[in-house]
């Protein structure tokens, strides 16, 4: 490079400069910190028997013993908190290595040459561990009385400001299918995800004119306009599975009070009161007692679900323990309440952006409602004929003419 002239020094400097921000800005961070993290493990799992951490200049059956000794270590909680940890976090620790030493050296020793696929030894190995997991306790759905209760009580005289902040972000995320980064922040101040919260600036309200053509309002509309709007549209600058720019709407319910526009409404004209010409601010934010400027956090919402279930005797009159009710119930809830309602799979997963079909999670079949009339639709005998028989087997002349008298 230094016997190049500036001219071509300036270009090749320019080009290694944009590379290396795409490279930086590729990482998501909390992924980059849990891959670090695993990679610390792995060298205090190797130093000590005199291995090389990148695993060069070994046998295949020194990779294998090493491979799988560390992932016994991690699985039995050796580098967590001293507890057996799932199959899943043992396949995540390996994943780890690999990539890391890929990255360090160009190839990664745990997978089949060209696949994606570990060593067979080693795939085996986690298999075992998964089988062996106890089945997963996903979170339960609520139904829109839960967000509907918060939203009650957000909206007495004695409310809190994070009561009311709270109410409106849950009709909010049941109506909208959110997942919490997107309209709280971290209780820990964890900047490490990928997704990006809802601000002031992502918000956009319609209102229809005389002729009933949707017309958008400007950002300074009268709150009166703002909070009567027709149609209320946020978008997502960034989110948890690489969705930029997307845009999510919902029209109004009809209901003055427990409806995704006027929840969007409220915080927005509370908010635009007081941020100071601030668009970037979060419409997690609200104001304290003493003007302190605050944010609503996972914790808060979690902490209010939990208390609306308990008041509307979920365990009771629902059959959900308030363990399995959490933040990822209202995303649930509300993909739940539309397969209810009859909307197709398709929509379901357009409104939640889901990339794939793991937005099924979230419906459970466990619900009543879906075996609803299943027992009565299957005791009827149809005299179904399997049209495909005769291509099997040949009838006789006398049989085939029973069958047709």
């Amino acid at each position: 490079m230094d016997s190049l002239p500036r001219f071509q020094q300036d270009f090749y400097e320019g080009a290694f400069r944009i590379a290396d921000g795409a490279f930086f800005n590729g990482r998501v961070a909390a992924t980059t910190k849990a891959r670090e993290a695993h990679w610390r493990s792995w060298r205090a799992y190797c130093l000590p028997v005199g291995v090389d951490p990148h695993l060069q200049r070994v046998t295949h059956e020194e990779l294998v013993r090493h491979l799988t000794g560390f992932a016994g270590a991690v699985r039995q909680g050796a580098y967590g908190r001293g507890g057996q940890v799932r199959g899943g976090t043992v396949l995540t620790a390996l994943s780890a290595v690999g990539k890391t030493i890929a990255m360090d050296k160009g190839i990664d020793p745990t997978k089949i040459p060209g696949q994606k696929d570990f060593i067979p030894a080693v795939k085996q190995m986690l298999d075992g561990f998964i089988r062996d997991d106890p089945p997963t306790m996903k979170k339960l759905p609520v139904e829109v009385d839960v967000p509907e209760w918060l939203m009650a009580r957000g909206q007495k005289l004695e409310a809190t400001a994070v009561e009311a902040a709270v109410g409106c972000l849950t009709i909010m995320a049941f109506y909208y299918l959110l997942r919490v980064g997107e309209y709280t922040v971290k209780s820990s101040r964890n900047n490490t995800k990928r997704t990006v919260q809802f601000k002031m600036e992502d918000v956009v309200f319609f209102k229809r004119n005389k002729m009933g053509q949707l017309r958008q309002l400007g950002r300074n509309a009268p709150d009166s306009e703002i909070v009567t709007a027709d149609s209320t549209t946020l978008k997502l600058d960034d989110q948890k599975n690489g969705h930029k720019g997307v845009c999510i709407n919902h029209e109004a319910n009809g209901d003055p009070i427990f409806c995704p526009n006027r929840a969007v409404a409220m915080r927005y004209v509370y908010i635009r009161a007081r941020m100071k010409g601030d668009w970037k601010t979060n419409l997690s934010a609200y104001w304290d007692e003493h003007g302190t400027r605050r944010d609503v956090t996972d914790k808060d919402i979690s902490e209010g679900i939990k208390m609306a279930a308990t008041m509307l005797e979920y365990p009771e009159t629902r059959g959900i323990p308030i363990e399995r009710v959490d933040t990822h119930s209202l995303r649930g809830g509300g993909a739940n309440a539309l397969s209810l309602n009859g909307y197709s799979d398709t929509q379901i997963q357009k409104l939640g952006r889901w990339r794939g079909e793991t937005f099924k999670e979230y419906i459970r079949e466990e619900l009543a409602t879906f075996a609803e009339g299943m027992s009565k639709a299957m005791k009827k005998c149809l005299n179904y004929v399997v049209v495909s028989g005769g291509a099997f087997h040949e009838l006789a002349s006398d049989v085939a003419a029973m069958t047709l008298d």
